[in-house]
């Protein structure tokens, strides 16, 4: 779930950090969790969220309940997966919005490429779109990602998870027990 650091520029429809009086600083901008992980490369967690269920209700009926990093506020939003290059035991990032939008995802310092899908408020899917990385440029010149609807969540895995999860066209999320927990479930 690539910190689909999400953009705001004024007047736009976009969140987040573009806009350099309301771009946070280099040392904000990403609390690491760094691990040596078994060859040696450095594995990065989201630092700073809580956890939250979702229930995902695949195209065919099949229910399943999974376990996502909450960005639930504009300064997590705008961190999302940046920098991180591991999930722990979450399979992504649900991105939740007070209210619908249309705001677009883009990818500036996310290391590991992604895919989003998209919901309405009533939990049906809405899009999804493959994300590519965007480490050694600009913000301003990161490819921009929208679903062309309104929206009020977001959800991000590593790429090509989405159907693995049973999300895909007719399917539908419900984001549950909201918690004050930094971590998953322990699985029975």
């Amino acid at each position: 779930l690539g910190a689909a650091f999400i953009l705001a520029l004024s007047g736009t429809g976009l969140l987040g950090c573009s806009d350099a009086a309301q771009q946070p600083s280099a040392d904000s901008l990403v609390e690491l969790d760094a691990s040596v992980g078994a060859a040696g490369s450095v594995q990065i967690q989201p630092q700073g969220f809580t956890t939250v269920q979702a229930r995902i209700t695949a195209a065919d009926g099949d229910v399943r309940e999974v376990c996502l990093w909450l960005a639930d506020n504009a300064d997590e939003r705008s961190r999302g997966l940046m920098g991180v290059t591991d999930l722990g035991d979450a399979v992504g990032m649900a991105f939740q919005f007070e209210a619908p939008t249309s705001r677009s995802f883009y990818m500036f310092q996310t290391p590991t490429p992604l895919s989003i899908a998209w919901f309405a408020p009533d939990g049906r899917y809405v899009g999804s779109v493959d994300m590519t990385p965007c480490r050694d440029t600009s913000p301003g010149d990161c490819q921009l990602y929208s679903p062309g609807r309104q929206y009020d969540v977001a959800i991000e895995v590593f790429a090509g998870g989405l159907a693995e999860l049973g999300i895909g066209p007719g399917s539908s999320v419900e984001l549950i027990d909201a918690g004050d927990s930094d971590g998953c479930p322990a699985t029975p």
